[in-house]
C-alpha cells in the first residue's frame, strides 16, 4: 500500500485515508465492478461541492478496464478495499475531463440520457450547447480548470463472473440479444404495478438501442429499423412517468416523438398515446 501512495504522489494524486477498509487488497482485473459513492469538491478554501452521488440515492457502478472517460478515477479506487473510505486530491491535469464526465452522469441521473440526439434544435441552439454544459459550475470549471478532491466510499467490489452486467457496460451483440429481453422484464414489472422499477429497464433499453444507433448513419436503413424499435420503448417509458405524475417530462418526451413523426403516419398503436395503462 506504500508503494501505491507513493506511485500516486509522484503522479499528481495525493490520498488521505479516512476509515480503513476490510478483506484484503483486490487485484482488480479487468471486468472487475466496483461500486463506490463520490463527492466532488473544489480545491478551494470553502471545498465547495459540485458532484455527491448520495444526493441522488444510488451510487456509482464502473467496470474496471472499460475506459471510463475519467482514467483517474481507476487510478485511485486500485488503491482501496472494500468499506475504505478515502480523499483524493488530484492535479488538474487529471481531472480536465471532469466538466464533461459530471454533465453526464447529471444528465442520466435526471433521466436525460435515453432522449440524446432526438430533440430538434435549432443552429443557435445547437451552438449554445457546443458553448455551454447547461450547469453554470460546470461550465466556470470548464473555462477555470482547476485540482480537484473526490471524497470515495467503496462499498462493494465484485469480480467477473459473479454479476449481472449492467446494458450500458456489454458488447454490441450482448446489447442486441438483451434488448427484448430488458423489455420483457419491463412490461413484467409494468404489471405487478412496479412502476418506478419498469421505467428502469424501459431506461436502459433504450439506452442500448441509442447506443448502438449512435454508431450508423443517420437516416440509413439499420439507424430507421433501431429508431422504431425506440419509439415503443420510449411510450411504455412516457406511461411509467405519466403515472408518476411527471408531467412535463412526459410532454417533452412525447413532443419529440411527433416532431420526429410530423407528416408520417403512426405505426404502433393508438391506446399507446393515450394511455391506457396497456404496454407495447
Amino acid at each position: 500500500m506504500a508503494d501505491q501512495v507513493a506511485e500516486l504522489r509522484a503522479d499528481g494524486i495525493q490520498k488521505r485515508l479516512v476509515q480503513e477498509g476490510r478483506g484484503p487488497q483486490p487485484d482488480y482485473q479487468d471486468g472487475t465492478k466496483v461500486t463506490f459513492h463520490y463527492r466532488t469538491l473544489l480545491c478551494s478554501p470553502d471545498q465547495r461541492v459540485l458532484d455527491d452521488s448520495r444526493t441522488r440515492g444510488k451510487p456509482m457502478e464502473l467496470i474496471i478496464g472499460k475506459k471510463f472517460k475519467l482514467p483517474v478515477w481507476e487510478t485511485i479506487l486500485h488503491t482501496m478495499r472494500e468499506g475504505e473510505m478515502a480523499e483524493f486530491l488530484c492535479d488538474t491535469k487529471h481531472v480536465v475531463l471532469y466538466p464533461m464526465v459530471s454533465k453526464s452522469l447529471r444528465n442520466i441521473a435526471a433521466g436525460k440520457d435515453p432522449l440524446e440526439g432526438q430533440r430538434h434544435c435549432c443552429g443557435i441552439a445547437q451552438m449554445h450547447e457546443h458553448h455551454s454544459l447547461g450547469y453554470p459550475d460546470l461550465d466556470e470549471l470548464q473555462q477555470n480548470p482547476q485540482p480537484l478532491i473526490f471524497a470515495i466510499e467503496m462499498l462493494k467490489v465484485e469480480v467477473p463472473g459473479t454479476y449481472r452486467q449492467d446494458p450500458w457496460a456489454m458488447s454490441d451483440d450482448e446489447k442486441v440479444k438483451a434488448v427484448p429481453l430488458i423489455h420483457q422484464e419491463g412490461n413484467e414489472l409494468y404489471k405487478e404495478g412496479k412502476v418506478q422499477e419498469a421505467a428502469a429497464k424501459y431506461y436502459d433499453a433504450i439506452a442500448c438501442l441509442k447506443n448502438l444507433q449512435m454508431k450508423e448513419q443517420p437516416g440509413s436503413p439499420d439507424w430507421i429499423q433501431l429508431d422504431q424499435q425506440i419509439t415503443p420503448l420510449l411510450l411504455n417509458y412516457c406511461q411509467c412517468k405519466l403515472l408518476n405524475e411527471e408531467y412535463y417530462e412526459v410532454l417533452d418526451h412525447c413532443s419529440s416523438i411527433l416532431n420526429k413523426y410530423e407528416g408520417k403516419a403512426f405505426c404502433w398503436p393508438h391506446h399507446a398515446l393515450v394511455g391506457n395503462g396497456k404496454q407495447l
